[in-house]
């Protein structure tokens, strides 16, 4: 399976990806990365916090944008080169979330730039950002 060469994409081009968060997806990425902030992981201590509850990693938010490039635009093959974020509202364990890419600009008939966000299930927009790639080659 192979991804859309540079030839194949146009502006305006997007694709998405859903996923709920859950409770067991926040404990898996806490482990593989080590990152066991208790605003994730610890409910007392999460509760007493400015979210008042615990929240998925916003870096595991942004893995649903490395999910749509690798996967569907533009798709396997695909290098990713560089990602700009802005995490506006936390992700909250049972939110879910859609993320979406969109083609915005090709440079030199070898890189795209693609605007990624990510909304919860109320339309909130969580995430915010500029993603970089290399499409497939042909």
């Amino acid at each position: 399976m192979k991804g859309k060469t540079i030839k194949e994409l146009h502006i305006g081009d997007s694709a998405e990806f859903t996923k709920t968060v859950t409770e067991g997806d926040v404990y898996l990425y806490a482990g593989v990365t080590g990152d066991l902030n208790p605003a994730h992981v610890n409910q007392v201590a999460a509760e007493a916090s400015m979210f008042k509850g615990r929240i998925a990693h916003g870096m595991l938010t942004a893995g649903f944008i490395s999910a749509v490039l690798g996967t569907q635009l533009p798709g396997p093959g695909t290098i990713y080169m560089g990602q700009e974020l802005s995490f506006l509202k936390p992700v909250y364990f049972g939110d879910t979330i859609t993320a979406k890419c969109e083609v915005s600009e090709i440079i030199k008939e070898k890189i795209v730039k693609l605007k990624t966000t990510a909304t919860n299930q109320k339309g909130e927009l969580v995430l915010d950002g500029v993603a970089t790639v290399m499409p497939p080659r042909e």
